[in-house]
């Protein structure tokens, strides 16, 4: 999931520089919503496993 987030950011900068605003800015909040929820995720599997060894 980290990995497509990056993925859409790459594509939002490159959009970006190249003029295409809208789909710039479509690319980068896909890629937000892509981060968060694999931070989301990732605090969950922490979590977990940090209550399992307990």
């Amino acid at each position: 999931m980290l990995y497509y987030a990056l993925v859409f950011l790459v594509v939002a900068l490159i959009a970006g520089v190249l003029g295409f605003g809208g789909i710039a800015g479509a690319s980068a909040g896909i890629a937000k919503i892509l981060f968060t929820i694999f931070i989301i995720l990732f605090l969950i599997s922490l979590a977990m496993n940090l209550f399992r060894r307990a």
